[in-house]
Order: C-alpha cells, then structure tokens, then sequence
C-alpha cells in the first residue's frame, strides 16, 4: 500500500468519518489488539520464555490446558478489565462470566475469545491465533449477567482474529468488510496491509481432518468424494487438501486465497451439534468471512442466525468459499434429517 496506515487511524475514520464505531468500541479494540501483541511475544519466546508444554490443568471443557493458553487468557482479561469499554467477559477457558470491577459509567460492550486457538500446535512451532467477537450489552439496567451474552451471531458490532506466524497479522470487521494488519516488529505497530478482503467465489482447496472420515455423515463424505475425484469426478477439476489444525490459520489461508473449511458434526459424539464454539469461534469466524463475502453454514443453516442457548455451546461449521458453503449445505439439506 502506498501510505501506511495504522490500526489507530484506520479505527478513527471508522469512527469519525463513517460513524461506523463509538469512541469506546475503538477504545475497546485499540485494548485487544495492544493484549494480542503480548502474547505474540510470548508466543515468539517459546522454549525461553517457559512457555510450552501443559499446565496440568483442564478449562470447562475438560481439555488439558497448554501453558500458553493460561497465559493468553490472563493477558486479556487485565488488558481488557479498566479499559471503560466493556461491561463482561466470556472466555473459553473458564466457566462463567468474567464481570469487569464495578464503577461509573458501566462500560456497553461484552468481549467474547478464545484466547489461544490451535494449541496443539503450539510445541511443534506452527500457526496459532486468538479470535473474538464483541457484543452490545442488552438493555439500559445496571449489571450483567450469562443471558445477555447469548445473542445471535449476527448482532455481533466487531470480530477478529491475530494469527501468531511467520508475520504477525491482525484481522478485524466492524461490519463494512475485513481490513488486515501486520504487526511491524521493529515499530511495535499494526500496520494496514490489505482492506477490503474478498475471497474468491470458487476454490480448488478443502480444509478437513480426513482421519475422521469413518464418522462423517453421508454429506460430508458425498462432497469429500466428489472433491477427491478430481478431472474424471463430477467437479471435473483437481482439489487440493490442507489442515493445519488450527482454525485461525485454516481460516486465514482462505482469507487470503480461497478454500472451504469445514469441521462437520460426526458421529463419535452424536449427542453434540459439533466440535467448535459456537459464541468463540464459529461467530466471530463467520461474521468475519461472510463480510468478506464468504458464507458460513452448521451445513444446514447460517451460523450468525443460530439462537445461542448456552455460553460453551458447540456446532458444526463449514465455512469459505461461497459456492462450495452453498454445495454441501444443500447436500446436507437434500439428505435425511440428522440424527
């Protein structure tokens, strides 16, 4: 880009020249973005600053947590606690709400995140990220509680993601398309490197974990098929496979090049709509690739419509490329009700 621009200009004409955003949701993302810079360091520190490997603990989901996820979580939480912005936080690392210290004004917006997404891979020095998702606090009464996060995706006013890798990159949505900031090192500042992402309607790239291919439903595996088919299939062209187990990098790389992602529900826990976070991952997610003119589905219908009834709810999620959402949400549509 010819001029750089930073993330703090680029907030202040979201909010002064297009009213886009208040004062305190620039505030309130000015805050994330400076607590996704710690943990970047953290991140970059590894095996020096003490950071990989386990905790020996569980979050609320009973997954063993990774040293760096309680660190990441940590480093939100106080970032985010006098910023004058937010009224609660929500984690998926802890169980409940985190309400901010009481005082005067309460702040109107409500922070949801996954503060470390893809720790699998943080010992083997591959791509991670944090993602989340702003709300508006409901009502005009004092106080908040667990209901007034349970709003649908589409009444989210923000969302992003940091992806932690070779560069570090800022994403974020405001609801007027998906502005993308890599973080200078030297200057300690986001920089504006692409604005207005769109990703391509058609792809040749799936995302998928293919070791659970003996638990997709029919679907899935009708698609899957049709892809790995190539030329001599019904798609009539060649598809290309990449998982990189972690749903900020997965979801980048399509932002950057196209694919579809799609983590289905299958048939190992059948009682569960699906393996990711509704109000962690699969909104923010979705609110972000649909404003860059992707879709988003649970492959029967569209992620920011569900109606959330509990914090940690979990679904399935496909979601990129708009033709390719569209294909196997109809084949999904098409096919008996799921169990």
């Amino acid at each position: 880009m010819s001029r750089r621009i930073s993330l703090t200009q680029y907030l202040v004409e979201q909010q002064r020249d297009h009213g886009r955003i208040s004062p305190q949701l620039r505030l309130l993302l000015e805050v994330v973005a400076r607590a996704c810079k710690s943990i970047a360091i953290s991140v970059n520190k590894g095996a020096l600053g003490g950071v990989l490997g386990t905790a020996e603990t569980e979050n609320v989901q009973g997954e063993v947590q990774k040293k760096l996820d309680i660190i990441a979580n940590e480093v939100l939480i106080e970032a985010n606690e006098w910023g004058g912005a937010l009224a609660a936080m929500a984690s998926e690392e802890m169980d409940a709400i985190h309400v901010v210290p009481n005082r005067y004004p309460q702040g109107e917006y409500l922070l949801l995140f996954d503060p470390l997404d893809g720790s699998s891979n943080i010992d083997v020095n591959v791509s991670i990220g944090t993602i989340f998702s702003v709300l508006k606090k409901p009502g005009e009464q004092a106080g908040v509680s667990t209901e007034d996060f349970l709003q649908a995706g589409r009444e989210q006013v923000a969302a992003g993601y940091c992806v932690y890798g070779p560069q570090t990159t800022l994403v974020i949505t405001v609801g007027a398309g998906v502005a993308m900031f890599t973080l200078d090192r030297e200057q300690g500042s986001w920089v504006l490197t692409e604005d207005q992402v769109r990703i391509p309607e058609d792809t040749k790239e799936f995302s998928i974990n293919m070791s659970n291919v003996r638990h997709w439903d029919a679907p899935v595996k009708r698609y899957i098929d049709e892809c790995l088919a190539g030329k001599e299939g019904p798609r009539g062209k060649d598809f290309n496979m990449r998982w990189i187990a972690s749903m900020v990098a997965d979801v980048h790389r399509i932002l950057s090049r196209g694919g579809i992602f799609m983590y289905p529900w299958d048939k190992r826990e059948p009682h569960k709509a699906g393996k990711l976070r509704l109000m962690y991952e699969a909104n923010p997610m979705g609110f972000i690739v649909e404003q860059a003119g992707g879709a988003a589905t649970n492959g029967r219908q569209r992620i920011l419509d569900i109606a959330p009834e509990q914090l940690h709810q979990r679904v399935a999620v496909v979601l990129g490329s708009k033709n390719e959402v569209e294909r196997v949400t109809a084949y999904h549509l098409d096919a008996a009700p799921q169990a």
